[in-house]
Parts: structure tokens; sequence; C-alpha cells
């Protein structure tokens, strides 16, 4: 169950859960996240590599270390962190993702935790590796979300997040052109809940956490997404404790 004081939208949960059932469709709904998805986990694990002080040619750095993917939506970037050898837990606003996710997982013999639950109310601590990626630009409440993430982690824990910069070119690209296009859903983005790295990277201080690194995410019609030092479109954050 939500708590009042959840800072899940109902309408977003909805929107989100009623995408679940082609999530995993590389050409469906959420084809944008499946071309995003490879940048993403490059950056992720150049981070954990940085952090754990693993050899990049390990196949499972994550072994014996337990992540959290918050906003886990069916799973997209859970699958990977359990093939990275982490025992992985994954909390989601909408119990379709939830069911979609357990649904996919199951027969490839990944054991993730999935839970329908928000992080306010979620009683796990200690995670080696907390993420939440293109999420928090949903919620009701950034900073106690934050507050939430930041009390999952362990002390020398990391943490990967990613979110649109609230800019002309993010309000152009993600919510103009790829709605209207038909490349994201319509009503999925609110350019005015877009938050700026300055603006997240506050709200990370106010946790006790410190940003290390931010780079920013650029998209080329040719090559798809990459990590690059333009953050006017999209921005992935390293954190760790202060």
């Amino acid at each position: 169950m939500t708590k009042a004081s959840s800072t899940i939208k109902p309408e977003e949960a909805a929107h989100f859960g009623a995408l679940a059932a082609d999530w995993w469709d590389p050409k469906g709904s959420s084809a944008m996240l499946h071309r995003l998805n490879p940048a993403r986990l490059t950056y992720i694990r150049d981070a954990i590599d940085l952090h754990f002080q693993c050899d990049s040619a390990l196949l499972k750095p994550l072994a014996g270390k337990r992540a959290l993917d918050v906003g886990c939506g069916a799973g997209l970037l859970c699958e990977p962190l359990a093939r990275l050898g982490a025992a992985v837990t994954g909390l989601d606003a909408a119990p379709e993702n939830i069911a979609a996710a357990q649904a996919h997982a199951g027969p490839q013999g990944l054991a993730i935790d999935y839970r329908n639950e928000a992080i306010e109310d979620f009683a796990g601590r200690g995670f080696d590796l907390v993420t939440s990626l293109e999420v928090i630009e949903h919620v009701d409440d950034p900073q106690a979300f934050v507050a939430g993430l930041a009390r999952a982690m362990a002390d020398n824990g990391l943490m990967i997040l990613s979110t649109p910069n609230r800019t002309a070119l993010s309000k152009l690209m993600l919510v103009e052109l790829a709605e209207l296009t038909g490349q994201i859903p319509r009503g999925t983005h609110h350019h005015e809940q877009f938050i700026t790295p300055e603006e997240l990277e506050k709200m990370l201080g106010a946790a006790g956490l410190q940003v290390i690194d931010t780079s920013g995410i650029s998209f080329n019609p040719a090559s798809g997404f990459s990590v690059s030092d333009n953050l006017a479109l999209n921005y992935l954050m390293t954190v760790i404790r202060a």
C-alpha cells in the first residue's frame, strides 16, 4: 500500500502501468528506453569499476553486493545488474510493471526481488548500489524521494541517478518532438517537473550526499544515445556519501 505521504503521483503510476505489457518490446512504447539503455549501462559499469576498484574485464563485479533500483519499471536495469552478480531489489509504483518484471525475469532464472512499494515505505537498508533512472522527474516530492534513496544506501555505497535537464532543448526533443512523433508515449514528460543538475545536487547535499560526477546523455540521429559532456538534454550523476 502507498501511504498518503508518498512521493508517488498516482497519475504517473497509472500512466506507466498502462505501458507494462510491451515494456520489453524494443519497438514498443518503451523503445526510447531500450535505445537509451546501452549508454546508461556503460556509464554505470564504469562507475562500478571505479568505486569498487574492479577490473573492467570482470564479468560479475557486483558479486556479493546488493543493488536497489527505484522506479524499476519492468526491469530494464534490474536484469543487467543481476547479471553483473548483484542481489537485486526493484521497487516500482505500478503493480502492472512489477508483474511484467517478474514474468520476464523468471524464465531467465534471474532471482530479482520486485516490490510494488514507495521508497519512503521501504525498510531495506545497506545497499551497495542504489540506482534510479528517469524517475525523479515523475515524483511528487523530489527532496523526500532523494532522502529515501539516501536511507537505503550503505555508508560506502554508490548511487547513480539520471533525469532530463530542464532546458529549451529537452522541451523540444523530449516533450514536443518525441511525444508528437510517437517516440515516447504522450503524457510521459512534463517539462516543468524536469530538474536541473544544480537543483538535484542541492537536494542530494541536503540528504548528506555528494556528487562526484555529472555527465550528459546526447542524441545523434545516426549513432543514437551516448555519454557526453553536454548536459542540455539529459544527464547522469554518480553520488556517494558526503
